[in-house]
């Protein structure tokens, strides 16, 4: 990462590391366009100039830069007070008190570290986000992509679900692209199969005895007959151009991927993801890729089989192969968050708050991909800033009383956390001595 203080915060991100080319996914400054450098805002108040320059491609990357600019191979060392005044800009008071702390007990040199706190003290928040940059032309943009009218996969893993996933279905009847098939694999008890008679689509039903999320989704990629697969789920909502909007996309922005964006039933996009980025995550109920980059990267690890994560896992492994992939707000859908099946049928829909309270905290699978990826001291890291949080209910965030209440009961609950944090770690051990269960996709020839 551009500044050393972002391994407390950001301890598992898919910026952290470096790409199997040795590139990071930062954009060197001295060779942005200057209709880019414009929109950015420099900051004199950094004592050197390597930090003025990393903390203007931090603004170019954030603020929705996809352009073809070569990106850092390296980092330099910078001051340490450039170091909080970079984190105060652009993260909550708490969180900086946080590193402070974490590096007093970790025995870095208390008078530099109170220094540097106390020097940037008077640095504000920055709203750099509220400007992102312009796309110039996506409004206009008349895809050559969608007028060649490569078929699209729809797939749709279920359990237990039809009447969310009769929506979804009646959504896609209504798409204003039209040549694509649906591969619903269906993991219900009982089997319904008159539900699909009543829906007016290329639809493909794969009836799967195994309740298995990732072997669900594996089998219908296999199974895909287009160029494009579109990866969906079976209690959202999306719009009628929500297939050409990813097609377009990926033709607009010449990307192997576009990852749509989620917001929750009754609420708006966030603003942070109301505009167009490099996706800094992936999310398996929104989003379209080539059928190739499986063949490429291999299909989704089955060692989070009923667990986390695994989409998170995929867009790594898509990350670091140096594909691009788009956050793409305009291909959005909405998540209905069905209170019944799917995930709360096969375990914890939640990665960090466990089904019940004599459970591994997190699920183990989380730990398994961070420690896989980014090693054990981020893993403790993020841990470190995860799991306190996870102690009290979602409730208590929004209300200052329950929070103060949530922190008392977190403190008293310590021991147990502990245990149950221990009891993850080793579950993970194991499954990074099994190691991934990731397939190859292979072609009918290859079969």
């Amino acid at each position: 990462m551009l500044f050393n203080h972002l391994i407390y915060l950001q301890a598992t991100h898919y910026f952290q590391l470096f790409r199997k080319d040795g590139t990071s996914v930062f954009p060197r400054v001295d060779l942005l366009p200057q209709e880019i450098l414009k929109q950015l805002t420099p900051d004199s108040n950094f004592t050197s100039a390597v930090a003025k320059e990393y903390d203007l491609s931090w603004q170019a990357l954030n603020k929705g830069y996809i352009g073809g600019t070569a990106s850092y191979a390296s980092f330099e060392k910078v001051p340490i007070e450039d170091e909080y005044r970079f984190i105060r800009k652009y993260f909550h008071p708490v969180w900086v008190l946080y590193v402070l702390l974490l590096r007093l007990l970790s025995f870095k040199n208390p008078i530099k570290e109170i220094l540097a706190y106390h020097n940037t003290r008077n640095v504000k928040r920055s709203t750099y986000l509220q400007r992102p940059i312009t796309n110039d032309g996506w409004q206009t943009f008349d895809s050559a992509l969608v007028l060649d009218a490569p078929l699209v996969s729809v797939v749709i893993p279920t359990l237990n679900r039809y009447t969310y996933l009769k929506d979804v279905l009646s959504d896609l009847e209504q798409q204003d692209y039209k040549n694509f098939e649906v591969l619903v694999v269906d993991q219900s008890v009982p089997f319904q199969s008159d539900f699909y008679k009543a829906f007016d689509l290329n639809l493909r039903v794969i009836k799967q005895e195994e309740k298995a999320l990732w072997l669900a989704r594996n089998t219908a990629i296999k199974e895909a007959k287009g160029e494009f697969i579109a990866l969906s789920e079976d209690d959202v909502r999306v719009n009628a151009d929500w297939i050409s909007t990813h097609l377009k996309c990926i033709n607009f922005f010449k990307a192997q991927v576009s990852a749509g964006v989620f917001y929750p039933e009754g609420q708006e996009i966030p603003k942070e993801r109301s505009f167009f980025t490099l996706a800094s995550q992936f999310a398996t109920g929104n989003a379209m890729l080539y059928k190739g980059v499986f063949k490429q990267v291999g299909l989704f690890d089955r060692q989070f089989e009923k667990q986390r994560m695994g989409d998170g896992e995929f867009g790594m492994r898509v990350y670091l192969a140096g594909l691009k992939s788009v956050s793409n707000p305009y291909a959005s859908c909405i998540d209905v968050k069905a209170g019944t099946g799917g995930l709360r049928e096969m375990g914890s829909w939640d990665a960090f708050r466990p089904s019940n309270f004599f459970a591994p905290r997190p699920i183990p699978s989380v730990l398994y991909y961070f420690r896989k990826y980014f090693g054990k001291r981020a893993a403790l890291l993020s841990l470190l800033r995860t799991v306190p949080i996870s102690i009290f209910p979602y409730q208590f965030k929004k209300n200052k009383p329950f929070l103060v209440l949530g922190v008392l009961l977190s403190v008293l609950l310590l021991p147990v956390v502990v245990m149950q944090v221990v009891w993850s770690w080793r579950l993970a051990s194991k499954k990074l001595k099994e190691g991934a269960l990731i397939e190859e996709l292979k072609t009918k020839r290859e079969e």
